[in-house]
């Protein structure tokens, strides 16, 4: 992308979008404040207003990729119908983000689990799993779901889904498509956390 007029307010958002362009055609190690200017076609001092070094924005695009995970399972979580439905969606939710932004999702659990990670960073990680564990809970009070620690059950609900984007982003479902296994593994994962007889 060449020339452009950017303002204050969407030069930041432009740096964040390219980044994660680069991110997913090259890999993190590529990425760099100076490359995304040139990219840009603004100065190499012009990303420097909105991010202090490469760490900075590498942390802004994790906070930025756990802010749209976030709204998209929230709005899962929160539309109407069954609950067994609701969950099915989050996992669908989940899912397509895992498999449609793979480098993204990848550095947002890698910056959040670093030792510096920022408490937004830890907070948002934290909230993905939260906005589960809370459906969880409601599931269970509705008697949908079998009795346990809410956050467990999530957490188990999670390795699930993700174990199923990471076999299709390494293309390892044969020849089981994509949709096919999503259906059959929120099939099984919903028959397991029914309560027991």
């Amino acid at each position: 992308m060449a020339g452009g007029s950017y303002h204050h307010g969407n030069l930041r958002a432009a740096l964040l979008e390219r980044a994660e362009t680069v991110l997913t055609e090259s890999g993190a190690e590529q990425l760099t404040l100076r490359g995304l200017a040139r990219d840009l076609g603004v100065s190499h001092a012009a990303p420097s207003r909105h991010f202090r070094d490469r760490q900075a924005l590498l942390d802004a695009l994790a906070v930025s990729g756990f802010t749209t995970l976030n709204a998209r399972l929230g709005a899962a979580a929160g539309a109407t119908g069954p609950v067994g439905e609701r969950l099915a969606e989050v996992g669908r939710a989940y899912i397509d983000f895992a498999v449609g932004h793979t480098a993204l999702l990848e550095l947002m659990f890698t910056v959040k689990h670093a030792d510096d990670s920022s408490a937004e960073l830890r907070e948002l990680g934290q909230e993905s799993l939260q906005i589960v564990a809370r459906l969880m809970a409601r599931a269970q009070q509705e008697g949908a779901v079998r009795q346990g620690d809410p956050v467990q059950l999530a957490q188990v609900a999670f390795s699930t889904v993700h174990g199923l984007a990471t076999l299709a982003v390494a293309s390892l479902l044969d020849d089981t498509t994509l949709s096919e296994g999503t259906e059959l593994a929120l099939e099984i994962l919903l028959a397991g956390l029914q309560p027991r007889p």
